[in-house]
This record gives structure tokens, C-alpha cells and sequence, in this order.
């Protein structure tokens, strides 16, 4: 009995997180289709008068999308060997997020605590976090994020240092009198700048201030290259690897190098 389960439940891990497997792509296929068409369904519901003509049917689809990925989330835990590693990973919590405000929404009776329903029905939305496993050059991207967080949060540290600076000396140079009230509205201003954003709402009127701003905006041309070059460098490092979509059966991790044989995060055998 128990070798009849284990092999069940091998099978069943190898169709939900095997990707590479015929069986895992019609289940990745139909995931993907799923939660497209459901999101979709939760913009439509925000349009009053397509709510208002077709409330029923979208109530429907809501609640059987909301069952069938309850179905998928409890299936994924049960063929697992660590449910609570997989519940309390990042893609775990978007499985429960996909499925949580529809239940939660029950729980909120009363037509005053409809501001409430309409944040948790907002929060399906969430549900298309859940493509992001499901393509294969997102995982690409979010190794090379991971390799390259140190170098990007010195890169930000570096930029809230600057805004700080610049912001405090504009905030000296221009005052109160010119719409710079306080050095956290100052510093506001020198990251819409050097972001080159520019929304106007704020500007410098004297000589010292505008020419202060001028070399803010000369410095976000060149800081906005930056970050882009860290993790262009770090995608082309991933991509000389041999990566493959292959998950751990204990952690359900995915990433691992074609000739791996046990997990890099959690050191279970592949």
C-alpha cells in the first residue's frame, strides 16, 4: 500500500512540477490558461455595467477557478516531502493568495463592508504572479536577479546617498519660499530628477538651484545604465550554465544545472 502511494504520488509530482515531462506541459498549459482567463475575469468585474449585466456568470467562473486552484495548491503540498517549506516559499504564497480573498469575502457579510470585498476581490489579480513559474525565461531572470542583489542594493545605497545630498543642499540653496518646505519634499524632488522623471510640480527658480538640478539630471542619465548592465551581466553569466526546469521533490525548487544531483537550496537528492 504504502510503494502503490509513493508511486502515486511520484507520478503526481512529476505532472505538476516536472515541466519538461509531456504530462507536466498540458498541466502547465492549462495552468497558464487558467489563470489568464480568470484574471481576465476579475477586470471585467470591475466594469460596472458589465457586472451589473453579467454578476451571475462571473460570480460562477470566480468560484470555479477559486476551486479548481484550491485543488492545485492542495495537490502540490500533499506531493511535496516538506509541505511547509513549499507553503512558505514565495510561490507557495501566491498559491494561497490565488485562492484566500474568494473564502475570505464569505466571512464579510453587510453591504458596509463592501470597500473590504472589492480589496479582496482586487487581490486576485495577484493570480497572474502565478505565470511566473511557469515560463522558463522568468527563471532565468530571477536567477540572474538573485546573483546579482548585493551588487544592485550597493547600486540603490549609492542612489539614496546622492538623492539624501542633493535634496538637503537644494532644500539649503532654494528654501521655503520656492516650494522646497522641508528636506523630505527636497529629497522627492532630487529622485524625480534624477529619475528623470521631471513632473514639474516642483522646480528651482534661482541660478544655483537650476544649476544644481542640471547636473542631477546629466548624473541620471548615466546612474540609469547602471542596474541595467549589473544584471545584463549576470543573465549572460546564466545563460552559459545548463539550466534546467527540473524541481526538487523536497522543496520544489527550480534552477538547478543539467547535471546536478542534489538540491542547491535545500541539499535533498534530485
Amino acid at each position: 500500500m504504502n510503494k502503490k502511494h509513493g508511486t502515486l504520488r511520484q507520478k503526481l509530482y512529476e505532472v505538476i512540477f516536472e515541466a519538461e515531462t509531456p504530462a507536466g506541459k498540458y498541466f502547465d498549459e492549462l495552468l497558464i490558461a487558467s489563470i489568464v482567463l480568470s484574471v481576465i475575469a476579475v477586470m471585467l468585474d470591475s466594469v460596472a455595467a458589465i457586472r451589473q449585466t453579467y454578476g451571475v456568470l462571473l460570480n460562477a467562473v470566480e468560484w470555479f477557478f477559486t476551486l479548481l486552484f484550491t485543488i492545485e495548491y492542495v495537490l502540490r503540498l500533499s506531493c511535496v516531502r516538506r509541505p511547509v517549506s513549499y507553503a512558505t516559499s514565495f510561490f507557495g504564497i501566491v498559491d494561497l493568495l490565488a485562492i484566500l480573498p474568494t473564502f475570505l469575502s464569505l466571512l464579510v457579510p453587510g453591504t458596509q463592508f463592501f470597500l473590504v470585498i472589492r480589496l479582496l476581490r482586487v487581490l486576485r489579480i495577484f493570480r497572474v504572479l502565478k505565470l511566473v513559474k511557469y515560463l522558463g525565461e522568468a527563471h532565468l531572470l530571477i536567477q540572474a536577479l538573485r546573483a546579482s542583489r548585493r551588487k544592485i542594493t550597493v547600486f540603490l545605497f549609492a542612489v539614496f546617498t546622492l538623492v539624501v545630498i542633493m535634496g538637503s543642499l537644494m532644500y539649503v540653496v532654494e528654501g521655503e519660499k520656492n516650494g522646497f518646505t522641508s528636506i523630505p519634499r527636497s529629497i522627492y524632488w532630487a529622485i524625480v530628477t534624477l529619475t528623470t522623471v521631471g513632473y514639474g510640480d516642483i522646480s528651482p527658480k534661482t541660478g544655483l538651484g537650476q544649476t544644481l538640478a542640471a547636473c542631477i539630471m546629466i548624473m541620471g542619465y548615466s546612474i540609469i545604465a547602471v542596474p541595467t548592465g549589473i544584471v545584463t551581466v549576470a543573465i549572460s553569466q546564466a545563460t552559459m550554465k545548463s539550466i534546467t526546469t527540473r524541481a526538487c521533490p523536497t522543496c520544489s525548487a527550480e534552477g538547478h544545472d543539467s547535471d546536478a544531483g542534489f538540491c542547491k537550496y535545500c541539499g535533498a537528492k534530485l
